[in-house]
């Protein structure tokens, strides 16, 4: 019965807020840009006057995050898109002029003017929350936007350090951040609000979904899926395995947009092979450093660990770069390779999610276009070449969220280009303008001229409108 309390309290708290931020909106109206630029600033002052304390949180949360990683993936990431948001917001929020039909309208106005939605829900993940919780503030605040954030289960020392400093820096009419403890994710997607954004597995995305329905609840859905990779033969292999490896061992592989199988043409398995097991003996030595972040959680690390030996007991080869035993107490799992996996291995059907990275060997680029296509389509997709006509092709051939062209995930840091999924990867995005369109209602509104045309076309018709009809029929043939 405590439980059954708890919960109903939860949803008591959740739909107060909503009312609260929903009144406070209706009764405040449109914030100006100055107004907007002053939260987007206390965003950053926010993530600045207490960076140390955030990376600490993080590091709590996992068990063993990379100092370096929260810096740069987080931290960096975050302040440069509030930055960005910033400096463009004026430009965004511009009333845009659109051509008027002057034959039938003469003397009238066309004008779209971006307006905020009202209350936007972001449900935000475990393996990178400042990033993505910031990232979308970023654009939900520049929008003129109120927000409610809910916290993974799995970043409760975040969360509890957010719910605690968030009051300095902005009032709960306009923002709070919700902690998961038990069964809030639930009763969170099931609000009235003006937009969800969601961050997460596409199991979970149907559920937010289809509970966001309920409500015609318009969502913005940040899904996963295994995005691929491949290397042209005659694409520096150095150079591609020094890309591909860094990006597949930081955060210990937890991203969404990683790579989670590659495709080396079968001259250059061996090579492949030899190339791959230098870069790791220089660059992660050691699993248990500190550079090296630890698996999110105990039932993420048996995960990794069923779908490796699942895939040796089925025949799949495999290849301990680090040469060390998975640590189930630090939760520190080596980069592996994985070859000659099969649709009946779960790792060859699932998102990896982790240091593992399936190797596939090609003969001709069709084949890997023809492997991906009979598959969900991507979050992401990586072409290592200097060919251009190859580029193209694979651009032209694989549907993916995003591209990055001989290196990985960079397409997701850049602030001007749109970042979101497609089919089974997510639907809608966000980042920059589109961002800023995402969470905004571009109102078309028609201004009427004083004297109206269409006038002259009033009933009771008769030869005149006959007349003019039949020529605007001929002209707009």
């Amino acid at each position: 019965m405590q439980v059954e309390f708890e919960h109903l309290d939860i949803e008591r708290q959740l739909q107060d807020c909503l009312q609260l931020q929903k009144n406070h909106a209706q009764k405040e109206g449109i914030e100006s840009i100055a107004v907007r630029k002053k939260h987007l600033q206390n965003l950053k002052a926010l993530i600045n006057d207490h960076r140390e304390a955030l990376i600490d949180a993080v590091h709590c949360d996992y068990g063993n995050r990379s100092r370096h990683e929260t810096l740069l993936a987080e931290i960096v990431i975050a302040t440069d898109d509030i930055n960005s948001s910033i400096k463009y917001l004026k430009k965004w929020t511009k009333i845009q002029k659109r051509k008027v039909d002057l034959i039938s309208y003469f003397g009238a106005k066309n004008r779209l003017i971006p307006q905020p939605l009202g209350v936007i829900g972001l449900i935000v993940p475990w393996n990178f929350p400042i990033n993505l919780m910031f990232t979308q503030l970023s654009a939900v605040f520049a929008a003129g936007n109120k927000a409610m954030v809910k916290l993974s289960e799995n970043s409760r020392h975040l969360a509890a350090l957010l719910i605690q400093l968030i009051p300095q820096y902005f009032e709960p009419e306009k923002l709070q951040v919700f902690d998961e403890t038990g069964e809030v994710g639930i009763a969170f997607s099931k609000l009235p609000l003006d937009h969800l954004i969601f961050t997460g597995s596409g199991a979970t995305g149907k559920k937010v979904m289809a509970a966001a329905a309920e409500n015609l609840t318009a969502v913005t859905l940040e899904l996963g899926g295994k995005s691929p990779a491949v290397i042209d033969p005659n694409y520096p292999l150095e150079k591609a395995v020094e890309r591909i490896m860094f990006v597949k061992q930081f955060n210990a592989g937890q991203i969404c947009t990683n790579i989670d199988y590659l495709f080396v043409h079968e001259s250059q398995k061996e090579k492949f092979i030899q190339t791959v097991e230098e870069w790791v003996k220089q660059h992660v030595p050691d699993i248990h450093s500190k550079d090296y972040t630890s698996i999110i959680d105990d039932r993420s690390f048996q995960r990794l660990s069923h779908c490796v030996s699942e895939a040796q007991d089925k025949g799949a080869t495999v290849i301990n770069l680090n040469q060390q035993k998975a640590d189930e107490v630090s939760r520190k799992f080596p980069l592996t390779l994985i070859f000659n996996s099969t649709d009946q291995m779960e790792i060859d059907t699932r998102e990896i999610f982790g240091p593992i990275l399936m190797v596939k060997t090609y003969r001709e680029p069709e084949e890997v276009v023809t492997y991906i296509a009979q598959r969900d389509r991507p979050l992401a997709f990586y072409p290592f070449s200097q060919k251009k006509a190859l580029v193209n092709y694979y651009i032209d051939s694989v549907m993916s969220g995003g591209v990055s062209v001989n290196d990985a995930l960079f397409h997701v840091g850049q602030h001007d280009l749109p970042f979101g999924g497609v089919g089974a990867s997510g639907m809608g995005h966000y980042h920059g303008y589109e961002g800023f369109l995402t969470f905004s209602k571009l109102r078309p509104v028609f201004y009427q001229a004083h004297f109206s045309s269409l006038k002259l076309l009033a009933p009771p018709y008769g030869n005149f409108a006959d007349r003019v009809l039949n020529f605007l029929t001929r002209i707009k043939s």
